[in-house]
């Protein structure tokens, strides 16, 4: 409930959002009123209302399985939110749900599971009714009046033809003196239906938060069991065992079903054909799977890419900056990267935001030294030494992006507010040091006239890597004549005892803050943002 929280948290994402449940209900509802039909009519008799049910579950099955895939496709997404930027197709709010792939990915994995525990139930008690059916027992509860009926359909097994129950005779090729479980196991849909189960249950159980954050390894090798996911998907119907009748007009169900006894003897009740069942998960898996081999292919080019290591700069506070370069490489302010180290983990991909700008001559990211990987990059890039490491002795890094919407949709606008915090602040590095350097390059006449900045941090040692940044761009401003062009505003929510208060509060008179050195002074507590709207509100009226 909570991913679906996160989807409908805007009118258009409730769009999207209404739209794919409307396609789930609407597909349920029509596989299982074709299995309410006549069509299905003897196999439902046999088995009661759970044959529906099962069926309807395996069906929308087989529309997530083909929606999962698709959020996942990096670069699929890429391509079509730069066509949406670059062609003007579709306005930012559009391109904005692109980015909420993963959420997306994990509510459609969520109601895969649902769905499938729902489907395997289901089936289980089909299962089990049918094995009692074969073996005549529980039959006068079961069907009661209609007996005979039951009894009919048992007799017709072996015509290739007529046989409606998968449970099949005593002939042991056929499977028919096995206990319930082998009958069960032996079908295409029962081997191929425990794989998937148990694939489910590996996935699942590993994509939790802590696994994914204390052992990710585990994570991603269990998650790429999703190649047997959809080989066992692709080949769980091939079996047909649900049949449906083909000679509905000769054999009047109406009339058939009350004189069991005579059919084959009266002209209007010729004995029941059945046919097997088509597989329908390749109708719906293969387009996404094949998109997805190819956005493989693509990463894996994309990670063959020579990167050049520049320059590696340890900042205060645990922070790593990595300046490289890659041929071809380009971005927007506010997009981001996978970073892998081959030294580390040949596996692991770790996600980036970008703090450079598309006029610099590199790209960067800043990272934070907060979790065993990251511990570990800035290990074997010297960063835990005095010295500096040689550029020659660094070790290999690959990238793959950038990807993300970008945030170039700012200049467009002649006040805008970005909101930062703590080490979230890395995506108005870009932006704001993209428009430091359009204002010293003159490249066109800003449109954007105002920038309130809103940096929220929960300690002092926080402000110290971004606070130079903001220190030359203010010096910069201020020098062309234009120093109300920024205004940023620091919030400190914790991260100071009484004697640090009491020497900022002695230091309140300085021209520059005690904490950052910055020209504006740093508030105490988090923002109070109805007051700040109705301020800024004021200040640009219309």
């Amino acid at each position: 409930m909570a991913l679906l929280g996160q989807l409908l948290n805007n009118g258009l994402a409730f769009v999207f959002t209404f739209l794919w449940l409307v396609a789930n209900a609407g597909y349920f509802t029509q596989v299982f009123l074709t299995y309410e039909s006549d069509t299905y009519f003897y196999i439902r008799f046999l088995i009661g209302p759970g044959l529906s049910i099962a069926k309807a579950c395996g069906a929308v099955l087989n529309l997530n399985s083909m929606l999962i895939l698709l959020p996942v496709c990096r670069n699929l997404i890429s391509f079509f939110r730069g066509s949406c930027e670059t062609n003007h197709l579709c306005r930012r709010s559009v391109r904005r749900q692109l980015d909420k792939n993963l959420t997306f990915h994990k509510t459609v994995a969520y109601t895969i599971c649902v769905l499938s525990i729902t489907h395997t139930v289901a089936h289980f008690f089909n299962f089990r009714i049918l094995y009692d059916h074969f073996r005549n027992v529980n039959q006068d509860q079961q069907y009661g009046n209609q007996i005979a009926l039951a009894n009919k359909l048992r007799e017709n097994v072996y015509p290739a033809e007529g046989w409606i129950n998968p449970v099949r005779g005593d002939n042991p090729d056929l499977g028919g003196g096995l206990p319930l479980i082998e009958q069960g196991v032996i079908q295409i849909a029962g081997w191929s239906g425990v794989v998937l189960c148990l694939v489910l249950i590996l996935m699942f159980s590993s994509a939790t938060e802590f696994i994914r954050r204390s052992y990710f390894e585990t994570f991603w090798i269990t998650h790429h069991l999703f190649v047997f996911y959809f080989a066992m998907i692709l080949v769980h119907g091939a079996g047909g065992i649900i049949r449906s009748q083909i000679n509905l007009v000769a054999h009047d169900i109406s009339v058939c079903k009350d004189i069991p006894n005579q059919w084959g003897v009266d002209p209007r009740c010729p004995d029941p054909v059945f046919k097997d069942g088509s597989p329908a998960s390749w109708k719906w898996c293969v387009a996404p799977i094949f998109l997805y081999i190819l956005e493989r292919c693509i990463r894996f080019f994309r990670s063959t890419q020579a990167v050049v290591l520049s320059k590696v700069v340890k900042h205060p506070s645990k922070v790593l900056e990595l300046q490289m370069k890659k041929k071809g490489f380009k971005s927007l302010p506010g997009q981001y990267i996978f970073l892998k180290c081959p030294s580390i983990s040949r596996v692991q991909w770790h996600p980036f935001t970008l703090t450079s700008c598309p006029e610099e001559d590199h790209f960067s990211v800043h990272i934070r030294t907060v979790g065993d990987w990251t511990c570990e990059l800035a290990k074997v890039m010297g960063a835990n030494k005095d010295a500096s490491v040689d550029t020659d002795n660094l070790p290999t890094v690959a990238v793959d992006g950038p990807f993300g919407t970008a945030s170039i949709d700012i200049f467009k606008y002649q006040a805008a507010i970005c909101v930062g915090a703590g080490i979230g602040v890395t995506p108005f590095a870009s932006i704001l040091k993209s428009i430091w350097l359009k204002s010293v390059n003159n490249e066109s006449v800003l449109k954007l006239k105002k920038v309130y900045f809103f940096w929220i941090c929960p300690d002092t040692n926080a402000f110290e890597w971004f606070s130079e940044m903001l220190d030359a761009i203010e010096k910069h401003m201020a020098e062309q004549g234009r120093a109300d062009f920024l205004q940023y505003n620091i919030y400190l929510t914790r991260g100071w005892n009484n004697k640090q208060a009491k020497n900022i509060y002695l230091q309140e008179e300085e021209e520059t803050d005690a904490i950052t050195g910055l020209q504006q002074k740093t508030h105490y507590g988090r923002p109070q943002w109805d007051t700040i709207f109705q301020t800024i509100g004021q200040e640009n009226p219309g």
